[in-house]
């Protein structure tokens, strides 16, 4: 019949037939091909149900809502006029160098997308990435890291043509920054000094000794890999992550620990210095995490309760919850505003200016279009 193909027995001509594979090899082959085909761990199989992304909904949903009855009981333990005096009570001095620690906090963490830049080489300048980070912080820290760390910088890099590789290395470059230094100074804190801890959690001074001592080795992990690996990247799951020399390695963990300590000195001057440098830091360190965990956008109301279950034994409660608030205040709410207005007005001018190219591409192809007289 014409049009047909050949068959396998017989060859077109010109061409020559492939000898048959063993019988052996054959079988080999096929399981090979199966065992790739099915999952191949307990965990894929169990994630491949049907019933499992809502089982981790309900499983998320029924932790924050516990969180949430936890601090609502806490919260109506709270002498809140008292708070509320304590926080008009802070003095204006105090309350400008604590804004002040807050934007150098926020400066330090904008340098983190500069190591990104660095090793994807996606052509904007330093100035306009640190700014992006700076517009993107505010978000994720009261919105949570899906809409601040990942949806507002794709939003701000994608217009500056970034393709979506190089955003996703430089998001994930500071990410691993951020928690270097975290790790690092988080360790050397819990082995030296084991802060009072809200009730209910039951981990003791020698449970936060060995936690710190994990968390510090995971950030010298780090800077050896990077001494080894000399610069060379790192191939994951076809997946190409940078990895880069042991001096940068050691600046992501001295900028990070770096910030962190701003961020600590920053509720430190709002405590009017009356508790100890290690417990203000102490607060910062642990309310990061215990938020991360609550997943409670901002941690809020996480903050306040490792705030006064820290700091209150050193202050009275309404003071050090007072200290804790106008710490959010001016390093979570403020910047997240002003943050709001930048991301605003970039977006209209990113819209007027794509308004004026198009007038601009309309016109052009009007005038050739156009006979000649």
């Amino acid at each position: 019949m014409a049009g047909a193909a050949p068959s396998p027995d017989h060859a077109a001509p010109g061409q020559e037939t492939a000898p048959p594979a063993p019988e052996g090899h054959a079988d080999r082959a096929g399981q090979g091909a199966a065992r790739k085909a099915r999952p191949s761990t307990r965990w894929r199989r169990l994630t491949a149900h049907r019933w499992w992304p809502w089982g981790v909904t309900i499983a998320s949903g029924a932790f924050v809502l516990f969180v949430v009855s936890l601090l609502v009981r806490q919260a109506r333990t709270v002498d809140w006029p008292a708070v509320w005096a304590s926080f008009l009570a802070l003095p204006v001095p105090v309350l400008l160098l604590g804004g002040t620690l807050a934007l150098a906090s926020h400066l330090i963490y904008s340098t983190f997308d500069l190591f990104g830049r660095y090793y994807t080489r996606h052509g904007l300048s330093a100035g306009r990435s640190v700014g992006i980070t700076l517009i993107a912080y505010p978000f994720t820290l009261n919105l949570g890291s899906i809409i601040g760390g990942v949806t507002v910088r794709y939003r701000l890099y994608s217009r500056q043509g970034v393709s979506v590789g190089a955003i996703g290395q430089v998001i994930g470059m500071s990410i691993l920054t951020n928690w270097l230094g975290y790790f690092f100074l988080a360790g050397l804190v819990f082995w030296q000094w084991s802060p009072p801890l809200p009730e209910g959690w039951h981990v003791g001074p020698q449970h936060l000794r060995w936690i710190g001592a994990a968390l510090t080795a995971m950030s010298l992990l780090h800077v050896a890999a990077c001494a080894l690996r000399h610069g060379r990247p790192v191939h994951l799951r076809g997946h190409r992550i940078a990895m880069p020399r042991w001096p940068v390695g050691m600046l992501q963990v001295a900028l990070s620990a770096a910030n962190w300590m701003v961020m600590g000195a920053a509720l430190w001057v709002l405590t009017g210095q009356r508790a100890p440098y290690a417990a203000a830091l102490a607060t910062v360190l642990l309310g990061a995490v215990a938020g991360l965990i609550s997943r409670i956008p901002a941690g809020l109301g996480v903050l306040e309760a490792v705030g006064v279950a820290v700091l209150s034994a050193y202050l009275p409660a309404p003071q050090a919850l007072a200290s804790v608030l106008a710490y959010r205040t001016l390093y979570f709410f403020l910047p997240l505003g002003l943050a709001a207005l930048a991301f605003g007005g970039v977006e209209l001018l990113g819209r007027r200016r794509l308004g004026r190219c198009r007038r601009g591409h309309c016109e052009d192809q009007a005038s050739k279009k156009a006979p000649a007289q």
